[in-house]
């Protein structure tokens, strides 16, 4: 029997006045985030890396009492993620960090990152600490259930998986990658005195074009039987991370369903591996993430927070 989420997009606050960017925003859950927060109320910008698809994602939001606004963003390539920083102008409320691929073909990003740990965590680090000037509320990044598959960790001595690459490896060092990079910004935020938080969430087991990318026709295959049978649609995968983005949580909080196995269900506080608790290997990625990008968490209100 299916679980019916507890909470809704319809039990959103009221949202006017609010901007928020959503990256990965003309499909899946970016889309369904993008027309709960519209409908609340909020400005949105959709960064997307097709701007003539972003424009067609938009064009689908109807009846909202926000408006919607397209912008460049391609996460696998550090130079639009600066030119999108950089022609920021005013405030942010809110940053989601959406956008991401799933156990794709080995392959690397324009700057010559593997392409899963580039585009889901070194693209949105960057990001994030390029826009954090701005920001006034809080940072929400999707993560995965992946992060704890077994023997998961962050190949510190090969980022890139050079050798040992396999798909959900890499898939599920990036969604760990995502953790520990919330759990450092939080720390980073708190110790500077800001009152931006930076939390993150997994949407479940939710139907969405990620998995039709999968470098395995087999494992294509059983998706699309499980995106029919077992997952829950891209409304209620989006729903952690609305109420993420919305309520009143501590930083570094984690949500995702409530349902058996997390797989689906209404949002809730769910618990990371010990890997992604570890707040020593959160600073090394952090090194690291500063090293590999040339990005650092910036000043902010004269404080800044030390490695």
């Amino acid at each position: 029997m299916a679980h019916t989420p507890t909470w809704n997009a319809t039990r959103l606050p009221d949202q006017t006045g609010r901007t928020a960017v959503v990256t990965g925003a003309n499909s899946g859950l970016g889309l369904a985030t993008v027309d709960a927060l519209a409908r609340a109320g909020a400005h949105v910008v959709l960064a997307v890396r097709d701007v003539g698809r972003g424009e067609e994602a938009a064009a689908t939001v109807k009846g909202a009492k926000g408006t919607l606004e397209v912008r460049r963003l391609d996460l696998a390539d550090l130079a639009s993620v600066r030119a999108f920083a950089e022609s920021w102008q005013g405030g942010l409320d809110l940053l989601i960090n959406n956008a991401g691929v799933m156990a794709v073909p080995e392959s690397r990003t324009k700057d010559g990152f593997e392409t899963q740990f580039g585009t889901n965590h070194l693209g949105h680090f960057a990001l994030t600490n390029l826009l954090l000037p701005h920001l006034t509320d809080r940072v929400v990044t999707v993560a995965s259930m992946a992060h704890k598959a077994p023997g998961t960790r962050v190949h510190f001595d090969n980022l890139d998986l050079t050798g040992e690459y396999t798909p959900y490896r890499a898939y599920s060092q990036s969604k760990l990658a995502n953790l520990l990079f919330t759990l450092e910004l939080q720390r980073r935020l708190t110790a500077a005195g800001s009152t931006v938080r930076a939390l993150a969430a997994h949407p479940g087991y939710a139907a969405t074009n990620l998995q039709s990318h999968d470098a395995s026709a087999v494992r294509r295959a059983l998706m699309r039987v499980g995106n029919k049978v077992i997952a829950q649609d891209n409304r209620a995968g989006a729903l952690p991370t609305l109420y993420a983005a919305t309520q009143d949580l501590p930083g570094a909080a984690y949500l995702g369903p409530d349902g058996f196995g997390e797989m689906r269900g209404g949002p809730t506080m769910v618990s990371r591996s010990a890997a992604a608790s570890d707040p020593d290997g959160a600073k090394r990625l952090w090194a690291a993430s500063e090293e590999l990008t040339g990005v650092g968490f910036p000043s902010l209100s004269g404080k800044e927070a030390t490695a």
